[in-house]
C-alpha cells in the first residue's frame, strides 16, 4: 500500500497526551496557552504599556507639540501606530491588501491633527484595529503557524508579535515626548 503525504490541513486533530511538549500540543492545535500570552501582549501586558495610560489626559494643545530634538510628535505616533496596526492586520487577512508607501504612507502629513475631531477618528481607529488583532489571534480557526500565502515566509503568529513590538516601540517614545512636553504623570 502505498504511503500519501497529508497536509497540515487534512491531518486529523487528535488531543495530544498531557506529557506532550507545548510545541507538539499547539502542533496539535492545543495552542491557548499561547493565544493567552499573545492578547497579554497586544494589551500590554508584561513590560508593554497599555496604550490607554499611554494617551490618557493629553492636553490637546500638546497633541501636535514637537519636543526639542524629537522628529515627531504625539500625533505623528498615534498617526504611524493606527496605519502600521491596520497595514499589519489587513496584510494577516487580506491576500489583496495593498500596503501604502513606504516610508511615506505610513506618516501622517503634518505634525498635528488637523481638528480635534481627526484626534477622536485615529484613537477609535487604533482601538479597533487592536481588537480586531485580538480576535484574529482568539479565532480558534486561525493558524497561528502555517505561512500566509500571499507573503514571504509570515505566519499570523508573527504578525500579531509584530504589531505588539511595534505598539511597545512607539508607546515608549509617546510616553518620552509626553515627559519632555511635561505631560507625563509622575507615579
Amino acid at each position: 500500500m502505498a504511503k500519501t503525504k497529508r497536509s497540515a490541513k487534512t491531518r486529523p486533530k487528535t488531543k495530544p497526551p498531557k506529557s506532550a511538549s507545548r510545541r507538539e500540543r499547539a502542533q496539535a492545535g492545543d495552542d491557548g496557552a499561547l493565544r493567552e500570552h499573545l492578547l497579554y501582549l497586544l494589551r500590554g501586558g508584561g513590560a508593554h504599556l497599555d496604550f490607554e495610560k499611554a494617551i490618557a489626559d493629553l492636553p490637546a494643545e500638546l497633541r501636535g507639540a514637537k519636543p526639542t530634538g524629537l522628529p515627531f510628535t504625539a500625533w505623528g505616533l498615534l498617526e504611524h501606530m493606527r496605519i502600521a496596526q491596520w497595514d499589519i492586520l489587513e496584510f494577516s487577512r487580506d491576500a489583496k491588501h495593498v500596503s501604502p508607501q513606504w516610508p511615506t504612507g505610513y506618516w501622517p502629513e503634518g505634525d498635528a491633527p488637523p481638528e480635534d475631531a481627526a484626534w477622536d477618528r485615529s484613537v477609535k481607529a487604533f482601538r479597533a484595529g487592536l481588537k480586531a488583532m485580538q480576535d484574529l489571534v482568539k479565532n480558534p480557526k486561525t493558524d497561528l503557524f502555517t505561512r500566509l500565502p500571499h507573503g514571504e515566509g509570515q505566519t499570523t503568529l508573527r504578525e500579531a508579535l509584530l504589531v505588539a513590538d511595534h505598539n511597545a516601540y512607539h508607546l515608549g517614545q509617546f510616553v518620552l515626548v509626553r515627559r519632555l512636553l511635561g505631560a507625563w504623570p509622575e507615579e
